[in-house]
């Protein structure tokens, strides 16, 4: 079962999902810190010196702090922005194989009968005519 399980994990997909993942959580550090030390302080700027992070209303004991939401809903459209620009230009980088040739009929119609019969026939195996 050991034996199992390391082949499993050292196949080539767990491998590249594993990966994936690590570069991902750290993408997701860059981009919260884009959002949060630069994009946001310079939006809150042109706001008239709004801090989103400080947004927040009570209701009876519960605080709901609206501005963090507003970082993460821009945090996902630029990571969404960002992943699709990514698988476009992936997607424009593969080869474009060219559609393949057609193949060369291999029946063809009989002139007196029109019954399918093999492009090679010099006589039809129907009506027995002259081709």
């Amino acid at each position: 079962m050991l034996k199992e399980f390391k082949d499993f994990a050292m196949r080539g997909n767990v491998m590249d999902l594993a990966v994936a993942v690590i570069i991902g959580g750290a993408f997701g550090k860059i981009i919260a810190s884009l959002v949060n030390d630069v994009l946001m302080p310079l939006i809150g700027l042109a706001l008239g010196g709004l801090n989103f992070s400080e947004l927040a209303f009570t209701y009876k004991e519960a605080v709901v702090k609206y501005g963090v939401f507003i970082q993460s809903i821009i945090d996902f459209v630029i990571i969404a922005f960002v992943i699709f620009m990514l698988v476009r230009t992936m997607n424009n980088m593969q080869k474009k194989e060219p559609a393949p040739a057609p193949a060369a009929p291999t029946t063809k119609e009989c002139p007196h009968c029109f019954s399918t019969i093999s492009i090679k026939a010099t006589r039809c195996p129907n009506c027995t005519s002259q081709l």
